[in-house]
């Protein structure tokens, strides 16, 4: 059961995504074939990825130590608490992402910016969420981190600053990152409704178009039929005609 799902997966989200909802039918087909419903099931559930995740997936997929590369920096990134070490690692962080953006789209002829920038901003991403690396080789739209508890590089003092500003009080900084977080879920929420409607819409027009198929298979197996008794009627009609004839004779 787990291999074919495992081979869907790896098929599907490896190839241009142009193909996938044909292809994803195909093997739903195939694990119902073998015996495997379920699995069959977990296929056709299985979300078309945007073209900026698809270059993403089929680089982790080509290149196993991508993803290492990845949470190997994430580590230090975490373990990092001195201002220079975090520059550092900053730095290393920028040029591996740019790294990875150029071979991720090695192939692609002539990327957009748009297309270019979403997959930065996901390798970026998976950097800082566990939950976004974690869905690496499976992403079905680029990500982006909104920043809540990530990373950040803390500033050289310039050398002449003598007095520092009034620090915000701690009651008000949780207060607005709380409603940042709220705003946030909201957005997550109202995109999610979307991809549910959109995915739904999706099986529905699938759904429509297998029923279209399997009419113009019936009509055409009838006109057939239609054909061949036209045919012989034909054969008929000219046989009774010749015979008519000779005995006018």
């Amino acid at each position: 059961m787990g291999d074919l799902l495992a081979e869907a997966e790896a098929e599907l989200y490896a190839d241009d995504p142009d193909g996938f909802t044909a292809r994803r039918a195909e093997l739903a087909e195939r694990a119902r074939d073998a015996g495997e419903p379920a699995v069959a099931k977990k296929i056709t559930a299985l979300r078309k990825p945007t073209r900026s995740a698809w270059v993403v997936n089929r680089l982790i997929r080509a290149d196993p130590g991508v993803r290492s590369r990845l949470d190997d920096l994430a580590a230090d990134l975490r373990e990092a608490s001195e201002g220079g070490r975090l520059r550092e690692l900053t730095a290393t962080r920028a040029k591996l992402v740019d790294e990875l953006t150029r071979t991720a789209l090695e192939g692609v002829a002539a990327p957009p910016a748009a297309l270019r920038e979403e997959v930065t901003a996901t390798f970026d991403a998976a950097i800082a969420d566990p939950e976004v690396a974690g869905s690496l080789g499976t992403l079905v739209r680029a990500a982006r981190y909104a920043g809540f508890g990530g990373f950040a590089v803390a500033p050289s003092a310039p050398a002449l600053k003598k007095t520092k500003a009034p620090a915000e009080p701690a009651a008000e900084r949780e207060a607005r990152r709380q409603e940042k977080i709220k705003e946030a879920e909201r957005a997550v929420a109202d995109a999610d409704r979307d991809l549910e409607s959109a995915i739904a819409a999706e099986r529905d027009l699938e759904d429509s178009v297998r029923d279209l198929e399997a009419q113009l298979a019936d009509l055409r197996q009838r006109l057939a039929e239609a054909r061949r008794r036209s045919y012989r009627a034909e054969s008929r009609q000219q046989r009774a005609a010749g015979q008519l004839s000779r005995l006018k004779e």
